[in-house]
């Protein structure tokens, strides 16, 4: 394409790839605030939903534990739950981007500003 114009070529071809990435890294983005995951406490009592980006959801509540002498309780569980989703969201995220990222030679522990 650029033939004869020295390092110009490689220089096109990494901006392609650059708008190639930027465009699987938005793709990537939307597919991780459309993915949902599930995170628990108390064995299941205390269920929190949360996108894989983080973002809580929805929280769900076996009634057996609203006794007002627990309200501490249920309130720990309730903090409990959404730090595992939120922590099954981060799993979750770093997956999808290392796989994403497998194929351009950064270093495995390499982090993007995402």
């Amino acid at each position: 394409m650029l033939k004869g114009l020295g390092g110009l070529g490689d220089m096109a071809k990494m901006m392609k790839a650059a708008q190639d990435f930027q465009g699987k890294m938005t793709e990537l983005q939307e597919a991780l605030a459309q993915t949902i995951v599930i995170g628990e406490a108390g064995a299941g009592l205390v269920k929190a939903r949360c996108t894989a980006k983080g973002e809580l959801t929805g929280l769900e509540i076996d009634p057996a534990i609203l006794v007002p002498s627990e309200k501490e309780v249920v309130e720990d569980l309730i903090v409990a739950a959404i730090k595992d989703a939120q922590a099954r969201a981060a799993i979750k995220g770093q997956q999808e981007m290392q796989r994403m990222t497998e194929g351009l030679g950064l270093p495995p522990d390499f982090k993007l500003p995402f």
